[in-house]
């Protein structure tokens, strides 16, 4: 098994012993460490009310497929289904128009893995076969009333969080077929890189890359997906954040000049699928709440475009990396998701 990854010199404390010859073999991923103070867990803001001192409207945003996109139903069904000439195929859920749609919960995920992962945070979902391998104070918050910064805006048990994701919806009619290889299960037990001083070594993310591997009909299996420079539009909701929660949420939205970023979405991360740059249009932001709520029409006065938007933008960025960004692991995790980048996809089966 090779790869098209330049060889990445192992730090002396990487691996708790006993590692195999796979540790010196460039991997698609890398991890991002964990801060070395413990995450600052306060109680939510609440959904009670809206707050007068806190930030409250819908980001639109338009999403670009920069390599082949499939976020997979688990269904398959034969191709003459959907109109392609082939036995079988895996499928991407289509709205009643037939357009291709990536389900708010998908993009969610995506968007809280890195927004935890350049905040003091704790794990969203672990599995418990290595739970004693996990920091104590990265296991994911189980108290409604401390929770960690990712949690107090994505959610947490017993807390829904102040950010509402609706599904993205393809502006193209059609679809591509493409064919995603076979892909090796995690096999952290047998790389050492995985864990140091027999923790784990921080959160995996894999490599944005200039293209996807497509092996063919004969090495692959058929996927329904959305191929490369198709457009994606949805609308984010947000309520209660503070300057500086916005501001780390438009940064992982790739809205930081410094640090650009794409997101990765769907299935075939590790063979350089779902890479996904995003653009916001506009923001909506009601300057007189009860007006906006005694009213069925958007008042236009409250959208921020062109310079304004810019303008605003920047203020909560900045406002971020002053209270609430890990520079550290921002800039460790920059490194991986940066886009546009030059970097291959790896080669042979992974």
């Amino acid at each position: 098994m090779t790869a098209n990854f330049p060889k990445k010199p192992q730090p002396p404390n990487r691996s708790s012993g006993g590692g195999s010859s796979s540790d010196f073999v460039p991997k698609p991923y890398e991890f991002v460490s964990f801060p070395t103070e413990r995450p600052n867990l306060q109680r939510p803001a609440g959904h009670h009310k809206y707050f007068s001192d806190r930030l409250h409207g819908t980001l639109y945003l338009t999403l670009k497929v920069q390599t082949p996109l499939h976020v997979s139903t688990g269904v398959v069904v034969m191709g003459s289904d959907i109109g392609q000439k082939i036995p079988l195929i895996k499928t991407m859920v289509q709205g009643v128009d037939q357009k291709l749609s990536i389900q708010g919960s998908s993009l969610k995920g995506c968007i809280r893995s890195v927004y935890e992962a350049i905040t003091n945070s704790t794990l969203a979902v672990i599995t418990n076969r290595y739970r004693d391998k996990i920091p104590q104070e990265r296991l994911p918050c189980r108290q409604k009333e401390q929770l960690c910064p990712a949690s107090r805006v994505f959610g947490a048990l017993d807390w829904q969080g102040l950010l509402d994701f609706n599904d993205a919806k393809c502006e193209n009619i059609s679809f591509s077929t493409g064919f995603m290889p076979s892909l090796y299960r995690p096999r952290p037990d047998e790389r050492g890189a995985y864990f140091i001083r027999g923790k784990v070594a921080g959160r995996k993310f894999y490599y944005n890359t200039i293209k996807a591997i497509d092996k063919g009909q004969n090495s692959g299996i058929p996927v329904q997906q959305a191929g490369r420079e198709y457009i994606f539009t949805t609308q984010l909701h947000f309520k209660n954040l503070t300057a500086e929660e916005l501001g780390t949420l438009l940064i992982v939205l790739g809205q930081d000049a410094k640090y650009p970023m794409a997101l990765k979405v769907g299935g075939g991360k590790p063979i350089g699928m779902g890479t996904m740059t995003v653009n916001i249009d506009k923001i909506h932001q009601p300057q007189n709440l009860k007006q906006r709520y005694s009213s069925y029409n958007l008042n236009q006065s409250d959208e921020l475009i062109g310079e304004k938007l810019q303008q605003f933008i920047q203020k909560n960025i900045q406002a971020a990396h002053s209270r609430l960004i890990q520079k550290p692991q921002l800039e460790e995790l920059a490194a991986i998701l940066r886009y546009p980048t030059d970097r291959e996809p790896p080669s042979g089966m992974y």
